[in-house]
């Protein structure tokens, strides 16, 4: 876990301004081992393995708590003993700084 991404918030994207190119995003994510970039560098996501679907549920449930705090939100999906999390700023229809402000502190979120 990168602690300078945990240390920051979210700033409010109004879009406008364009996604991180390939190698920023690579530079990123290369702070949070266990994300990928998908759809050409668009989104990140990592999926979490649980012990029950109860497990899996709570994660969600406490990650959309942050995501509320934070402003930002991910797409998520899950099931009995998963849960896969896919970080992107819509309004850019890409990658930015928040993305992996996010990713950083679901890793935690997972680990604590």
């Amino acid at each position: 876990m990168d602690k300078d991404l945990l240390g920051k918030t979210c700033t409010p994207c109004r879009g406008g301004i364009p996604p991180l190119d390939a190698a920023a995003a690579e530079t990123l994510r290369q702070h949070v081992p266990g994300w990928t970039l998908e759809d050409e560098g668009l989104r990140i996501e990592r999926s979490y393995e649980f012990g029950n679907f109860a497990q899996a549920l709570d994660f969600v449930v406490r990650l959309g708590a942050l995501a509320e705090e934070e402003g930002h939100h991910p797409d998520v999906s899950f099931g009995w003993g998963w849960a896969t999390i896919s970080w992107q700023t819509k309004k850019i229809m890409g990658l930015h700084e928040n993305d992996f402000i996010m990713a950083a502190k679901t890793d935690r979120l997972f680990g604590g």
